[in-house]
């Protein structure tokens, strides 16, 4: 039975009690409807409801209450709904068109533009927290073993920067601590500790850098692959060879020399194939061999969260993908480290020759040189000495020959005998007319050697006359060859202008030559107005702010002016895309943050 204000069961049959016999036919039904008065009790008999009425009267009472409530309720429900569905559509535009906002004006251009303006960075965040740091060096020490972690000042202080580089090294710029790998393994864990704790990362092999390579901008720690010095696999019948870092060139052509091959790029004495690949180099042989770009096959590289790749396979060509050797080499390590490399060999000359001569003028070595160019002599290379460096030489005796201190061009000649042959009797030809004033060539190994010497004593004679605070600052460009003679010139008056004490040296044989200057805490101004000056003329000439040196700090901020701030916009794109935490060899070729007011030089 479905009755509201239904009493519960015992209220029903206490109820059912009360009622007498004779009244046998009054249902149920009337009895509800006295308890709940709707057959009301007479006036007059002075009687109110009963208790069972009043029970049931307030459950109605109380029922009739919650249906009302509910009607209200039920009332009132599209209208709270519609509100509640109003401030959630508001509150959702609001968020999109905040956030479309912030895309807008924050990162939308740096996520998806090919290129990425200075002014769109934001500084990296390195964490070189003291405990960051020793927490770190426990880590290096489980990779590498204690021995091979260094903190003393003296190791640090030693791969932050070198007496004949440009950039000063400052107080700051040292690393925390040096680690020295054995194998790609373990500079690939190396790499993986410091991108989880955000450590910035130097790499070192020889250390002959000039233009602040290897500087700790930023602290964190410095690789030093001096442990990783292994001719890994000679290749003769491809005439190929895989090398580890710290292989230096020279002990490479011992080596290969033992089975008549050659590996052409000669930069200074020291130079190791790591830091050969990362400046792109190319040293004394570059006119006839060309640069280091031309003589690496392939390249093992770990990247800047350690990842470890592979730039291609062995053939002498290929067209598969992109050319990552080529865009590793002249990285400075700042997109990755190298770790192995694979270079091209060929054999050594049947027959050599070294010829120097001496001329009245700077202007007139160097026109002896385009001529040569211009001739098609395929000599091996030139190499232009001006009058001080002739002195320094002397000076410094550091050959046994005593050197006319006139601007002088150094030749070497390669091939059979009697192409050399030839190739000397055409240079002296030239050199004749164009001013020479001597031309000895040697007639033995012996002589060779000693006459090029001079040209691979250049720096280190020049050093050798530094004074009390002396700084040595050697700088390069390169121009057109027909930009040559002109350029030399005109450094070689403003040199003479300034005062200082400074020589001129280069592989003029491909248009590069090198200033290397002395000069005191005083002078230090006049120095870097003579290389802005230099460097000036050479992109003014369609030329290059550097012909092999690099990059590295001493000349990021004239690649604006070289290649326009879109190319170097793209190549910092490149850096962060490899390199999102800049971790690798930060602040070295492009900036990663804007310079300070007055730190870059006026054009």
């Amino acid at each position: 039975m479905s009755l509201r204000g239904r009493a519960p069961a015992k209220a029903v049959v206490a109820l059912r009690a009360t009622v007498p016999r004779r009244n046998k036919c009054i249902s149920l039904r009337q009895i509800r409807c006295q308890s709940t008065e709707k057959t009301p009790t007479p006036p007059q008999s002075g009687k109110g409801p009963s208790f069972q009425g009043q029970l049931y009267q307030s459950t109605g009472a109380r029922l009739v209450k919650e249906r009302a409530e509910r009607a209200r309720f039920a009332a009132q429900r599209p209208e709270g709904v519609a509100v509640r569905n109003w401030s959630l559509t508001f509150a959702l535009v609001f968020v999109g068109i905040g956030g479309y906002w912030l895309g807008r004006h924050g990162i939308e251009e740096k996520t998806n533009s090919s290129t990425l303006p200075l002014s769109k960075t934001t500084p990296p965040k390195h964490n070189i927290s003291g405990a960051n740091m020793e927490a770190a060096w426990a880590e290096f020490v489980d990779v590498v073993g204690k021995e091979q972690v260094s903190t003393v000042l003296g190791d640090r202080e030693s791969h932050a920067g070198s007496d004949w580089s440009s950039h000063k090294m400052r107080k700051d710029e040292v690393p925390f601590m040096v680690v020295f790998p054995n194998s790609t393994e373990e500079v690939s864990k190396i790499m993986k500790i410091c991108h989880g704790r955000r450590i910035p990362v130097t790499a070192y092999s020889g250390g002959t850098s000039l233009e602040g390579h290897f500087a700790a901008t930023r602290g964190g720690i410095c690789i030093d692959f001096g442990k990783m010095d292994n001719i890994v696999q000679l290749n003769k019948n491809d005439m190929d060879v895989v090398v580890q870092p710290a292989v230096g060139w020279e002990n490479l052509n011992e080596e290969l020399a033992k089975d008549g091959l050659f590996f052409p790029p000669d930069p200074g004495p020291g130079a190791m194939i790591g830091g050969m690949v990362g400046t792109g180099c190319s040293g004394t042989n570059a006119y006839r061999y060309g640069t280091m770009r031309e003589w690496v096959i392939n390249l093992t590289v770990v990247l800047a969260d350690g990842t470890v790749i592979k730039t291609r396979q062995r053939p002498r060509k290929s067209s598969a993908g992109y050319d990552l050797t080529k865009m590793f080499i002249g990285s400075e390590g700042t997109l990755g480290l190298v770790t192995e490399a694979t270079l091209k060999l060929t054999t050594k000359p049947s027959s050599t020759s070294v010829a120097v001569s001496s001329f009245g003028t700077v202007r007139q070595a160097a026109d002896c040189v385009a001529k040569v160019v211009e001739a098609g002599v395929p000599i091996a290379a030139i190499e232009i000495l001006d009058d001080i460096q002739m002195l320094c030489i002397n000076r410094s005796g550091q050959t046994n020959k005593v050197w006319t201190e006139a601007p002088t061009l150094f030749f070497k000649f390669s091939g059979t005998p009697a192409a050399v042959k030839e190739q000397v009797g055409i240079v002296k030809g030239m050199a004749k007319s164009t001013g020479s004033k001597s031309f000895e060539f040697a007639k033995n190994a012996d002589e060779q050697i000693e006459l090029w010497s001079a040209r691979k004593e250049a720096l280190w004679s020049v050093m050798a006359m530094k004074q009390n605070d002396d700084d040595v600052w050697t700088t390069d460009v390169a121009v057109p060859i027909s930009r040559l003679p002109d350029l030399i010139n005109e450094t070689k008056n403003d040199i003479t202008r300034s005062g200082l004490f400074a020589s001129i040296v280069g592989h003029v044989g491909d248009g590069n030559f090198h200033t290397i200057i002395l000069y005191n805490s005083k002078q230090r101004k006049v120095a870097e107005d003579v290389v802005h000056r230099q460097v000036k003329r050479a992109v003014e000439m369609e030329g290059t702010v550097t012909g092999e040196h690099g990059v590295g700090l001493g000349k990021r901020d004239y690649l604006n002016h070289e290649l326009g701030e879109s190319t170097v916009d793209t190549m910092r794109q490149l850096k962060l895309a490899l390199d999102p935490l800049c971790l690798l060899n930060c602040d070295k070729m492009v900036r990663v943050e804007k310079p300070k007011s007055g730190e870059v030089a006026p054009w």
